[in-house]
C-alpha cells in the first residue's frame, strides 16, 4: 500500500508536527466528508475534550448573556478578568461559519481577557448551512452595536469603559473585519480590531492556498466545504463576505496575525497591506513554523504560546494606550 500522507515541511514547529501526527493517528474523518452536525461534534472533541480544565486562565467572573438579534436572541458569554473599569472586546469564534461555539473558544477568550486586560464578550452567532450568509454577519453586527451602546451601562455588566474593540479568529476574523467596516460607516468608534489568521478574501487564490493545501490542520477541501455551506448563492466578492473588497479608509487600527503553514496566510498578509495602503495603523505578525488555529494550541506548542503571548501584549496597547 502506498502512503499518500503529505510530507511536512521541516520548518514546521516540531511540537505542532507531533500534534498533527497524533490527530492523524486518531483517525478523525475530514470535516468535508461529514455532515455539519457531525463536524461540530468532532471539532468539540478536538478543542473541548482535549483541554485540561485546570490550565484555563482564572477569571473574576464568567457569565452567560443574551443580545437581541435580527432573528433571535444571540447567546453570548462575558469574561471579566478583574474588578474595575475595563475596555470591552467583542469576539467572534472561528470554525468556517459552520462549526465552533462558546465552549470551543473558551480558552482563547479567557486568554485574551487576561492578556489584554479587557472584558471579552464571546458571541454565539448563527451557523451555516442552517443559516447561510448573511446570518452570521447580521448577528455579529447586532452584537457589536449592542456592546458599543451598552459598554458603560452598569446594568449591562460589560467593561464600563467606552473603549470597545472587535476581534476573532479565522471565520471570526472575517466577521470582525466586516464589523469594523460596518461600524465605521455608522459613525461608531472602535479602539481596534484583532484579526487572527483571518479569512479576508473569498475570491483570490493566493499562493499559500496551494502551498499549504494539505497536511497542516486546515486544508483546501475543508475550506471549499466551509464556503459551500456558508456562501450559498451569494457573490463571494461582496465586501460582507470578502472584507478585502471593501473600503478600508478610516477603519479602526488592526493587529493581524498569520501563520507560515496556513492556507489563509497570504490573504491575511494582503489584508494588512491593504489596511496600510488605506492609511490605517496596522501591526502584522507572521509566525514561522505555526499552523492555522495556533491561538488554541499553546498547551501543545511553546512556539504557539509565545505567539499568543505577543499578540495579547500588542492588542493590549491598543486598548490601553
Amino acid at each position: 500500500m502506498t502512503d499518500t500522507t503529505p510530507a511536512l515541511d521541516p520548518a514546521l514547529d516540531p511540537e505542532l508536527a507531533a500534534l498533527l501526527g497524533f490527530l492523524a493517528e486518531a483517525g478523525y474523518p475530514p470535516m468535508w466528508e461529514q455532515s455539519a452536525a457531525d463536524a461540530r461534534v468532532g471539532f468539540r472533541a478536538l478543542t473541548v475534550d482535549l483541554r485540561d480544565p485546570g490550565l484555563l486562565p482564572e477569571m473574576l467572573e464568567v457569565r452567560a448573556a443574551t443580545i437581541a438579534g435580527p432573528e433571535r436572541d444571540i447567546p453570548a458569554r462575558v469574561y471579566r478578568p478583574r474588578p474595575g473599569e475595563l475596555p470591552t472586546l467583542v469576539f467572534f469564534h472561528g470554525g468556517g461559519w459552520v462549526v465552533g461555539d462558546l465552549d470551543t473558544h473558551d480558552l482563547t477568550c479567557r486568554t485574551l481577557a487576561r492578556d489584554c486586560e479587557a472584558v471579552v464578550v464571546s458571541v454565539d452567532y448563527r451557523l451555516a448551512p442552517e443559516h447561510r450568509f448573511p446570518a452570521a454577519v447580521d448577528d455579529a453586527e447586532a452584537a457589536a452595536r449592542w456592546v458599543a451602546e451598552h459598554a458603560t451601562d452598569p446594568a449591562a455588566g460589560l467593561g464600563g469603559s467606552p473603549v470597545v474593540a472587535v476581534g476573532g479568529d479565522s471565520a471570526g476574523g472575517n466577521l470582525a473585519a466586516v464589523v469594523a467596516q460596518t461600524l465605521r460607516d455608522e459613525g461608531r468608534t472602535l479602539a481596534g480590531q484583532l484579526l487572527l489568521y483571518p479569512a479576508t478574501d473569498l475570491v483570490t487564490a493566493h499562493p499559500s492556498l496551494a502551498e499549504n493545501a494539505e497536511g497542516y490542520f486546515l486544508d483546501a477541501p475543508t475550506i471549499s466545504w466551509f464556503l459551500e455551506q456558508y456562501v450559498g448563492d451569494a457573490d463571494p466578492a461582496d465586501p460582507r463576505l470578502s472584507p478585502a473588497r471593501g473600503d478600508l479608509r478610516g477603519v479602526t487600527p488592526a493587529v493581524v496575525a498569520v501563520a507560515q503553514f496556513d492556507p489563509l496566510r497570504d490573504a491575511g498578509t494582503a489584508y494588512a497591506g491593504l489596511l496600510e495602503a488605506a492609511g490605517v495603523p496596522v501591526t502584522l505578525r507572521a509566525y514561522p513554523g505555526l499552523i492555522h488555529g495556533f491561538a488554541d494550541m499553546g498547551r501543545f506548542s511553546r512556539a504557539a504560546q509565545a505567539a499568543v503571548d505577543e499578540i495579547g501584549a500588542l492588542f493590549r496597547r491598543l486598548l490601553h494606550p
